[in-house]
């Protein structure tokens, strides 16, 4: 494989009132040209610090990269100066963060946030040019009558609008790297769809490397190849979509699964995962989920030891789990507790 992005054991520490903490916590992965991997998890699992340590934009004061490597197109960006991460940014690497609307420059127009954009990277591109790629850009991912609206200002357009902008300017340079965060949140449900195929066809117009930040498994189904699960700042499962929606062999995964609403069987009854994910700080000894997980049974090996991401099947896939051979059983019993199997929710392809 042709791998553009490689993370490899990142350690993310923050300041917390308890003192530091890891919101990252030995996370690796890779990207190849043209995949697209998802990293999926709960709110404050470390997806966004994770994507934000690939771009060198960590807040600070207050979080800093303590251990583990990033490579990009085989270069080092945990080395990399503040002026070479510049370069990089919007041209290599482009994100589509969360929350359009409020991602945009409420005071510049659309179509100059877009020329700012082109221009940074290509100072021979003359203002005129520029303009004209911009509106290039807004009709490519779907903008109707882009060359009027581009001189409209972000509070004049939808969040759907403003989300389809946001894509536009991510793939303005041709990046190697696409990085979205969360692309459909607080958007409706046919917005959603009509953003995932615009983000379908920039990717593939644009040949990147794709990295998904979310936790929607819908998204997940319709758009990724492979995907991480992340939990309380580490990786408990890896593997192709399908692999995960198929037959999950992790308990986290399947609480996901579980919880997720189907339109062929009673929506009365969902299976939430109990409890709550762990504060940073306060991550429990031994296996993080064991809190939260069915299959523990008091077995005192889940308390004491930290399960190590193992191979877990004749593909590659990994999970971090003690008895992640007994995962088909779990399965079954989830099945009759629904009265539905969870792993036919979202299958990719079906």
């Amino acid at each position: 494989m042709d791998v553009v992005l490689s993370v490899d054991s990142l350690v993310i520490e923050v300041d917390t009132p308890q003192g530091v903490a890891h919101a990252v916590d030995g996370v690796s992965f890779d990207v190849a040209a043209g995949e697209t991997v998802a990293v999926v998890g709960e709110s404050g699992c470390g997806k966004t610090m994770t994507a934000l340590a690939v771009l060198g934009l960590l807040p600070t004061p207050g979080a800093r990269l303590a251990a583990g490597r990033i490579r990009f197109a085989g270069h080092d960006l945990v080395g990399a100066t503040g002026r070479e991460l510049r370069r990089i940014r919007g041209s290599a690497i482009s994100m589509i963060f969360q929350e359009p609307v409020s991602a945009l420059n409420p005071v510049f127009t659309i179509g100059q946030q877009i020329v700012d954009v082109l221009r940074a990277h290509d100072a021979a591109l003359s203002r005129r040019a520029a303009r004209q790629r911009a509106i290039e850009l807004l009709a490519d991912v779907g903008v109707p009558d882009a060359a009027s609206r581009v001189g409209q200002y972000p509070s004049q357009w939808s969040g759907g609008m403003c989300q389809r902008a946001l894509i536009a300017m991510a793939i303005a340079n041709r990046p190697r790297l696409l990085i979205a965060d969360e692309p459909t949140t607080a958007l409706d449900v046919t917005v959603q769809a009509q953003v995932l195929q615009v983000l379908q066809h920039a990717q593939r117009a644009a040949g990147a490397a794709t990295v998904l930040i979310t936790y929607a498994l819908g998204v997940v189904a319709e758009l990724a190849d492979r995907v991480v699960v992340i939990y309380a700042g580490r990786v408990v499962e890896t593997a192709s979509a399908e692999e995960i929606f198929r037959a999950p062999r992790h308990p986290y995964t399947l609480g996901l699964l579980s919880s997720l609403p189907r339109v062929d069987g009673d929506l009365r009854r969902l299976l939430p995962i109990p409890g709550q994910p762990p504060q940073l700080g306060r991550v429990p000894a031994g296996c993080p989920f064991h809190p939260r997980c069915r299959l523990r049974r008091d077995r005192a090996r889940c308390v004491e030891q930290v399960p190590p991401l193992a191979e877990a099947g004749p593909t590659g896939r990994r999970s971090a789990c003690h008895y992640h051979h007994e995962m088909s059983e779990e399965v079954s019993a989830v099945a009759d507790e629904l009265g539905a199997d969870p792993t036919a929710a979202a299958v990719p392809g079906d």
